[in-house]
């Protein structure tokens, strides 16, 4: 059996049609997310700033708090009502720091960090205030959250230079590594399982809605538009839209079908939403940065740095479906597995010379062709797997 024919097979699995109780995404939740879009377009304006590794590593620690404390407002509607104005007020207070957090990003390593950190703080504490009034318990991701790696983020707010840098670090994987940590405590924690699979393919939805900005914005300001941009913008939104493809035509069913019919149910949340979304989100944002590049200047070849996050962020977002379907259903994603190496071909350090020998270094335009020409491809693939499996 191919692989990803398993797992759209999986999706429709008989088991999917146990039904539960409908609950539905809120319009306070859809208006919550406008602001964690906010945070991800500036997370993506700290890495496009900064391509070298420490930008990276200084654009995934405070991405890590912003996301972290959408999941925790995510997780809490998911396992309460919250269709009532004292829940709808504190999504509203959890925004209202989102958006503190989202003017912080970009002067968070130098004389925002106090800001960044007391937010990152005050959205802790009404999550945590909110989960011990209807009765929940303290010692999760909660109480993590609102007694420990927050006021770690403000200590390192008020701190400079590396210092700050590595106790965010720790921070956040302090607050990475408690679902692991409190696992016993949360195989209680029951979760929707139609509704927490929606809030995070609306996140996702939102960032690859970052890279479309990010493709659009620059050249919309300019004066002229070149043919070479064009066609870079138009090559761009052909990529964007094959990520959407590989997202929502095959993975997002099987994952809601996970989600619903697993034994542990809080393991496949931890693993594969939690977890692999936060890959996935990251991956489209090192994308969007390396299409704000492709798209000003299509006719030179990328630097190492913009080069380097648009081919490996979708290598890195097509490999993490490797890891999900493991996780879901113990099966390799053999297809987007050799996809992603295929990505790591046009890398622009010179190991595109093993495709292309006659050309030392690709321009913007060329290795924008061939990501989504590889991405459409895999997409094909798949597509006529299912056609075939289904005959």
């Amino acid at each position: 059996m191919t692989e990803q024919t398993a797992e759209l097979e999986d999706a429709d699995h008989p088991e999917a049609a146990a039904q539960v109780a409908e609950k539905r995404v809120t319009n306070a939740e859809l208006f919550f997310d406008l602001v964690f879009a906010l945070c991800v377009t500036q997370v993506s304006a700290l890495l496009h700033a900064h391509h070298g590794w420490a930008g990276v590593g200084h654009a995934l620690i405070v991405f890590v708090p912003v996301y972290w404390a959408w999941v925790g407002t995510s997780v809490q509607a998911s396992t309460h009502d919250i269709d009532n104005p004292v829940d709808r007020l504190t999504i509203f207070a959890v925004g209202l720091c989102g958006l503190f957090m989202a003017l912080s990003v970009p002067h968070a390593y130098g004389s925002r960090g106090l800001l960044f950190g007391c937010s990152y703080l005050a959205a802790r504490l009404v999550l945590a205030g909110r989960v011990a009034a209807i009765g929940g318990q303290l010692v999760s991701p909660f109480g993590m959250g609102a007694l420990v790696t927050g006021p770690m983020m403000v200590i390192g707010g008020a701190l400079h230079g590396g210092a700050r840098t590595v106790l965010w670090a720790v921070a956040a994987a302090l607050d990475l590594a408690t679902p692991v940590l409190a696992r016993r405590r949360l195989l209680g924690v029951q979760v929707h399982p139609a509704h927490l699979p929606e809030r995070f393919t609306l996140f996702l939805l939102l960032a690859l809605g970052e890279t479309v900005i990010s493709v659009g914005a620059p050249l919309a300001a300019a004066a002229h538009l070149t043919a070479a941009e064009l066609v870079a913008v138009a090559v761009s939104f052909v990529l964007i839209g094959g990520l959407w493809w590989v997202y929502f035509a095959y993975a997002a069913d099987a994952m809601r079908h996970a989600v619903t019919v697993a034994a542990v149910r809080v393991d496949i949340v931890r693993q594969v939403l939690s977890y692999a979304h936060l890959s996935l989100i990251a991956g489209i944002i090192a994308v969007a940065v390396g299409l704000t590049e492709s798209v000003a200047h299509p006719g030179l070849r990328l630097g190492t740095g913009s080069g380097s996050l648009l081919v490996g962020g979708c290598a890195l977002y097509l490999a993490t479906f490797g890891y999900t379907r493991w996780r879901m259903f113990r099966r390799l994603s053999t297809t987007r597995l050799i996809a992603a190496g295929v990505c790591l071909l046009l890398l622009p350090a010179g190991v595109c010379l093993l495709l292309l020998p006659a050309v030392p270094l690709l321009p913007a335009l060329a290795t924008l062709g061939l990501l989504a020409a590889l991405v459409v491809g895999l997409n094909v693939w798949e597509q006529q797997i299912r056609i075939t499996r289904s005959e």
